[in-house]
């Protein structure tokens, strides 16, 4: 087969969640900043949907090239939304 005929899968960014003292996470992998304010956090992520609630939330370093968000504050939750992505992602979530 031609090479020029055969596609190469989308290379995915690595994508880890590190949390520190639930004071601190660190996403690299991140796509986008859906939506913040200082109790949710929403990202879209190389893995779906990232959703981060907590109280004093604020993002501290943001770097969408290379795909890294470092947030503080006092983290509660850390969840992905499997079915955001089933529904058709973030588009989907504002005009519910």
């Amino acid at each position: 087969m031609n090479g020029d005929m055969q596609q190469k899968p989308a290379r995915l960014k690595a994508h880890s969640v590190v949390m520190d003292n639930r004071e601190r996470i660190s996403v690299t992998g991140v796509n986008d900043v859906e939506s913040f304010n200082d109790s949710e956090v929403v990202l879209s992520t190389e893995q779906g949907m990232l959703i981060v609630t907590g109280s004093m939330l604020h993002i501290s370093r943001l770097n969408l090239d290379d795909g890294q968000l470092v947030l503080g504050g006092v983290i509660d939750t850390v969840e992905y939304d499997a079915a955001e992505q089933k529904r058709g992602g973030s588009f989907s979530r504002v005009f519910r």
